[in-house]
């Protein structure tokens, strides 16, 4: 965890798309502990969709089981599209089972956690997307 930015640094965006209020503030207090990271949310599909074509965040964290849209879908949307293809996203979901789990990565979510979540593994999940967000960057820089 950063206790400071470096000179110039910005902090990086974390879009959150759930539509629970309690979950939405229990993921906004674990990011507003880090000067490095600040987050958007969306509480259905739509907005979260519209929301990261607009902003551009590093990594996104998509509930699965949204009052407009599924999470599959919204995923595969945004894999659709360029704006928002090379974004990392983390699906976030109460279904648990290892079928469900496995599915979710074949579909091409970076991640998938389940809920409830411990905070340092869910802490952990968002620096390795921004880890794997950055490195992908570069990469897209070189070429």
């Amino acid at each position: 965890m950063l206790l400071n930015l470096p000179d110039g640094a910005a902090p990086k965006t974390v879009l959150y798309v759930e539509d629970s209020p309690a979950n939405l503030a229990l993921v906004a207090q674990l990011i507003s502990r880090r000067v490095d990271l600040k987050m958007l949310a969306a509480i259905n599909g739509c907005s979260g969709i519209l929301l990261a074509k607009e902003a551009r965040p590093d990594v996104i964290i998509l509930d699965i089981n949204l009052p407009d849209i599924h999470g599959y879908e919204m995923l595969k949307i945004l894999l659709g599209n360029p704006a928002t293809s090379h974004i990392p996203v983390i699906a976030l979901s109460s279904d648990a089972y290892p079928r469900q789990i496995e599915k979710g990565i074949k579909a091409g979510f970076f991640l998938y956690m389940t809920k409830p979540f411990k905070i340092d593994e869910f802490m952990d999940a968002i620096d390795t997307a921004l880890n794997h967000a950055a490195t992908s960057q570069e990469k897209q820089l070189l070429t």
